[in-house]
C-alpha cells in the first residue's frame, strides 16, 4: 500500500529544504530481517517498484519512520522478496526506528547532505578514543554511513569485540552521510550499557521455524498482552529447548531477548547449587523476584537437568528441594506476571516430569543440527567479518560438513582463520613490527577450510559418524536400473516433500541390499547419501556390543533417537546379519534382545520422521526373518555381478586419473573378466598401477624422469588379472 502527502515545513523538517508545494511519497512496509551477508552495511532492501514510486535509485537515502527515525541507504531486494510489501533490515537499523520484525514502518526519500561534523559518544565507559589512530579507523569503518542524531551505529574494532556509539550531534542537522571529508568527535561516555552479549536474529542461522515458534512464545506475551486479554486467555509463560550441544540454544535466547529490549537474566544450573540448607531455594526466589521487578524479562535456564533432575533418581535432598521450589515459583498462587522462562538442555529425559506439563513448560521445541541451507546461512553470519579469499565457496562448504551444528561451523571458521595466520608468520620480521603490507596479504582461503575441515570433528554425530558422503553416483558404475529405483524411492520423496505429500506416499521405511561381497554394497549406499544430501551414520557393531545387559539396546535407541534429531538422515546397517542373526528359541542371548530392540524402533519409525534405514548383506538367508518383511525393510534389492559393459564403464571410472599406455585395450580388459565384481576391478587396476611403479623405480634414478615416463602398460594390467583372477 502507498499514500502521498503534502509536507508543510515546519521547524522538525527544515533539513528537508522543501517548498510548502513540493509533495513527498510516502509508503508503508512490513519489517523483516536481513539476510546475514547485509549484516553492517547500513542498508535495506526493498522492490524495484516500491523504489520507482519512492522516486530513489539504489544508494539513496530514505527516511525510516517508526515508533522513532532514522535513515538507511536502499537497494533492490532479491527475486524471492518481491511484491510482498516488507522492507527488510538489520536489527540496529530496526533498533533506531524503534520497531520489530512483522511491525510496519513508512519510508519516503530524504535529501543527502554530505556530513561536515558527526558526534559520537560510547556506551561502553571503558574505551578511550583520545588516540588518532583510534579516530581513523572509525572514519574508515563508517565512511559512507548515513546517520540521524539519536542513531546507535556499531563498529568493528581492531582486536577487540563489536562497540556501540550513540550520535549525539551533527553538522549539518538532519540525515547526513559521513564521508571522507567527515570530522569525527568522540566524547567521553556518560552513561555504560553492557552490550557484550547482545545478539539479534540475524546472528542465529539455519533455524528459522524454531525461531519462528520461540518468537510466539515470548515475543507476543511481552510486546502485545492485549491480545491474550481480549481473548480471555493466559499468555505462555515456558518453553523448554532441547537438543544436541551447540545447535544454538542459547544463542536463540538471547536474540529474543535482546530483540524484545526485555530484562535477560542467565542462569546456569550449577551455580543455584549451594550446600547450606535453604541457599539454593533462596537463590532462586531472588532471581524470580528480580525478574518481577525488572519486568518484562527472561529467566534464561542453561543446562536445567542440573537443577531439576528427576526426583525418583537422585538420592541427594537437595535437588529434590530445588525442583519443589522451581514448580512453586514457575505455577505459584502468585502470578509471574510478564515473566518468560525458557529452559535448555541437552537430555530432556532427565528433567522432572513435573516441569515437563503445560503450565510451567508450555512448549518444548527440539533445536536440531541444520540442513544444507541451514549450514550456508550459518556459514555466512561466521564469515561477514572474515577476509575471506575468493577461491571460498561457502556452498561447497556447506555440502562439505554434513552433521555439523552451528557451533563446529564456528570453529570451523576460526580454524580457517588460524591456519591463515599460521601461512603469514613465517613471513613476519616481529623486530620491525607487523606492516600494513603484510595485513593486506592475510585472507582466509579455501585450503585453509579443508585444512581446518581435516581437524573439526561434527558434534551432532560424534559418537556415531563414521565417513562423510562426498560419493557422487558418478563414482558408481554400472547398476543403472539400481540407480534409478533407489533414487526414486529416496531422493525424489526429500527433493519433492510437497508432491508426495499431496500423493500420500511417503518414503520407505527400510531398504535391504543383497549380493555377492565387492558388487558395490556400500559404495552405492555413500552415493546416495552423498547425492541426497541427507546426513549419513553408519552403525558399527563394535559400539553397540557390551558386556552389561541393556547397554547394547540403550546404543541402539540412541542412535535412532539421533537420526530422528538430524533428519533427513541415512542410517545404514552393513553386514546386519552380525546384528540381527536368525533367533534361535535354544539360545536366549544378547543377540535376540537387540534384533528385538531393532524391529521395535523400526515399527516406531513415523512416516514424517524422514530417516531411512538401509541395510547391506551377502546372506540375507542368516537374517532374522521379521526384519524382512513390508513394513520393515519394505524393498530387498538384489545386486548382480557386473556384465560387460558395466565392467567397461567400472574400468573407466578406476583408470580415469591414471596415465595408460596406448596398447591398453579396456574393452579386452572388460571381456577378460567375465564373473568379477566390481572390487575385484578397483583391485586389478590398483596392481596395474602398483606394476607400474615398480618398474619405473627399477628403470630410472632421478624423480623427473620418473614423472615423465610413468605409464600403465598392457603388461601392467596382465599382472593385475594374474593377482586377482588367480587367488
Amino acid at each position: 500500500m502507498y499514500f502521498i502527502i503534502k509536507t508543510v515545513r515546519s521547524t522538525k523538517d527544515d533539513y528537508l529544504k522543501e517548498d510548502n508545494h513540493i509533495v513527498s511519497t510516502v509508503l508503508s512496509f512490513r519489517v523483516a530481517d536481513a539476510m546475514p551477508e547485509d549484516v553492517g552495511q547500513g542498508y535495506v532492501r526493498i522492490d524495484n517498484a516500491e523504489m520507482d514510486k519512492l522516486e530513489v535509485i539504489m544508494g539513496d537515502i530514505v527516511e525510516i519512520q517508526g515508533r522513532k527515525t532514522t535513515v538507511a541507504k536502499v537497494v533492490p531486494c532479491f527475486a524471492n522478496f518481491k511484491n510482498q510489501n516488507i522492507v527488510q533490515m538489520e536489527s540496529i537499523i530496526r533498533e533506531n526506528a524503534g520497531v520489530g520484525i512483522d511491525e510496519r514502518v513508512t519510508l519516503k526519500k530524504a535529501v543527502r547532505q554530505a556530513a561536515q561534523t558527526v558526534i559520537l559518544s560510547p556506551l561502553d565507559v571503558t574505551i578511550d578514543f583520545s588516540d588518532a589512530q583510534d579516530i581513523k579507523h572509525l572514519e574508515r569503518v563508517l565512511n559512507g554511513l548515513p546517520v540521524f542524531t539519536g542513531d546507535r551505529v556499531k563498529v568493528s574494532l581492531a582486536g577487540a569485540r563489536s562497540q556501540y556509539f550513540t550520535v549525539i550531534g551533527t553538522a549539518p542537522q538532519g540525515p547526513v552521510l559521513i564521508n571522507a571529508a567527515t570530522k569525527l568527535k568522540v566524547t567521553k561516555s556518560d552513561a555504560s550499557e553492557d552490550r557484550s552479549y547482545r545478539a539479534s536474529y540475524e546472528d542465529v542461522g539455519g533455524l528459522d521455524k524454531e525461531l519462528q515458534r520461540v518468537r510466539e512464545m515470548v515475543e507476543l506475551p511481552l510486546k502485545y498482552q492485549e491480545v491474550f486479554f481480549q481473548l480471555g486467555v493466559d499468555a505462555p509463560k515456558g518453553v523448554l529447548l532441547y537438543g544436541p550441544p551447540g545447535t544454538g540454544k542459547t544463542l536463540m535466547a538471547r536474540a529474543v531477548a535482546s530483540e524484545t529490549n526485555a530484562t535477560f537474566l542467565h542462569v546456569n544450573g550449577p551455580e543455584i547449587i549451594n550446600k547450606f540448607y535453604g541457599e539454593s531455594e533462596a537463590r532462586l526466589r531472588e532471581i524470580f523476584e528480580t525478574a518481577q521487578r525488572r519486568a518484562p524479562a527472561i529467566i534464561f535456564i542453561d543446562e536445567i537437568d542440573a537443577i531439576a533432575p528427576k526426583r525418583t533418581d537422585v538420592i541427594g535432598d537437595v535437588e529434590k528441594r530445588v525442583v519443589a521450589q522451581l514448580l512453586a515459583l514457575m505455577d505459584g498462587l502468585k502470578s509471574r506476571g510478564q515473566v518468560i522462562v525458557i529452559g535448555a538442555t541437552n537430555v530432556p529425559d532427565m528433567v522432572d516430569p513435573a516441569l515437563r506439563r503445560p503450565g510451567r513448560f508450555d512448549r518444548e521445541l527440539s533445536i536440531n543440527p541444520p540442513d544444507m541451507s541451514g549450514r550456508l546461512r550459518i556459514l555466512k553470519i561466521h564469515t561477514r567479518s572474515m577476509s575471506i579469499d575468493q577461491s571460498v565457496d561457502l556452498e561447497k562448504l556447506a555440502h562439505m560438513t554434513h552433521g555439523f551444528v552451528g557451533a563446529d561451523l564456528a570453529i570451523l571458521c576460526k580454524e580457517a582463520g588460524m591456519n591463515a595466520v599460521r601461512r603469514l608468520l613465517p613471513e613476519i620480521d616481529f623486530t620491525a613490527g607487523i606492516r600494513d603490507d603484510d595485513l593486506a596479504k592475510l585472507k582466509v582461503t579455501m585450503d585453509d577450510f579443508y585444512t581446518a575441515f581435516r581437524e573439526v570433528e561434527p558434534t551432532a554425530t560424534r559418537e556415531f559418524f563414521s565417513d562423510r558422503p562426498n560419493v557422487k553416483w558418478e563414482q558408481v558404475g554400472g547398476m543403472s536400473d539400481i540407480k534409478d529405483k533407489l533414487k526414486s524411492l529416496v531422493e525424489m520423496p526429500l527433493q519433492y516433500p510437497e508432491l508426495f505429500k499431496q500423493a500420500q506416499h511417503n518414503m520407505p521405511k527400510g531398504i535391504m541390499l543383497t549380493g555377492r561381497p565387492g558388487t558395490g554394497k556400500t559404495l552405492i549406499v555413500k552415493a546416495l547419501a552423498g547425492s541426497s544430501g541427507a546426513h549419513f551414520i553408519s552403525v558399527d557393531g563394535a559400539t553397540l556390543n557390551s558386556r552389561w545387559i541393556g547397554e547394547a539396546e540403550k546404543g541402539l535407541r540412541m542412535i535412532f533417537k539421533r537420526a530422528k534429531q538430524i533428519a533427513p538422515c541415512i542410517l545404514f546397517f552393513d553386514e546386519i546379519d552380525a546384528f540381527a542373526p536368525v533367533r534361535n528359541a535354544a539360545e536366549r542371548g544378547g543377540a535376540d534382545r537387540l534384533v528385538s530392540q531393532l524391529l521395535l524402533e523400526l515399527d516406531s519409525l513415523m512416516d514424517s520422521a524422514n530417516v531411512i534405514v538401509v541395510a547391506a548383506t551377502n546372506r540375507p538367508d542368516m537374517v532374522d526373518p521379521a526384519l524382512m518383511r513390508p513394513g520393515r525393510f519394505d524393498f530387498i534389492v538384489e545386486l548382480p555381478l557386473p556384465n560387460k559393459e558395466e565392467r567397461m564403464e567400472i574400468f573407466k571410472i578406476h583408470t580415469a586419473k591414471l596415465s595408460l599406455a596406448d596398447d591398453v585395450d579396456l574393452k579386452y580388459l572388460a571381456a577378460a573378466t567375465d564373473g568379477v565384481a566390481g572390487s575385484d576391478i578397483e583391485a586389478i587396476c590398483k596392481h596395474a598401477s602398483m606394476s607400474a611403479l615398480k618398474r619405473l623405480v627399477s628403470q630410472t634414478r632421478s624423480l623427473a624422469e620418473m614423472s615423465a615416463g610413468y605409464k600403465v602398460l598392457n603388461e601392467d594390467f596382465g599382472y593385475g588379472l594374474r593377482q586377482v583372477i588367480n587367488r
